[in-house]
């Protein structure tokens, strides 16, 4: 478990490199829909019909995403979110995912490619507002506090250990690829959401 939790930690720690698109040579960020699996690769479908083709490490990880509560999120929880920054200097979530008690990963706030201009903010969240319609949440890194507003119905999952077994041919997947000496691409964590739902990220 500690394991797992490690290594999707590096996948959402890869930070400003990540910035969109990733420069050419630095880790990729894959998404889309796995069309074939062998124990040592993974061909994965993109949205734009793109076909990558990912070595898997030795000891590669599954991470299941499982939906959680707004609720669930509260004062000394450790959180992720890509969100998209507001005029007045807040962050509206697109997605909030919730890292497991004790479990500090990618701490900060930098680019992310879910949509154009988005960013991703990882820290402990402080003060927790409930409105009618929305969740504020002060978010703190090491080099400041984000204030950060979840609208209703954005996705918000807790990462959670998974079994192999759970990537396979059909399946939505999300995963960060480093670039190999011989041109190639490997990975070391594969995040699917749970019940096949895509993962959020």
């Amino acid at each position: 478990m500690r394991m797992t939790i490690l290594l999707l930690g590096l996948i959402l720690a890869a930070g400003p490199a990540l910035a969109e698109p990733p420069a050419t040579g630095g880790p990729r960020i894959v998404r889309g829909t796995v069309t074939a699996l062998a124990p040592d690769t993974v061909t994965v479908t993109t949205k734009d019909r793109r076909t990558v083709r990912v070595g898997l490490s030795k000891d590669w990880s599954a991470s299941v995403l499982r939906p959680i509560g707004v609720a669930d999120i509260a004062p000394g929880s450790f959180i992720g979110t890509a969100e998209m920054p507001q005029e007045d200097g807040s962050g509206r979530s697109l997605e909030v995912h919730v890292f497991p008690p004790g479990v500090k990963m990618g701490e900060g706030h930098y680019n992310w490619d879910l949509k154009p201009g988005s960013m991703m903010t990882n820290g402990t969240v402080g003060k927790v507002v409930a409105n009618k319609k929305s969740r504020e949440l002060d978010v703190s890194y090491a080099t400041g506090t984000r204030h950060i507003v979840v609208p209703p119905k954005v996705p918000i999952v807790q990462i959670t250990p998974g079994a192999h077994t759970l990537v396979h041919p059909g399946v939505k997947v999300f995963l960060i690829a480093s670039p190999t000496p011989a041109g190639g691409l490997i990975t070391n964590s594969i995040a699917v959401g749970e019940h096949g739902v895509a993962p959020s990220m």
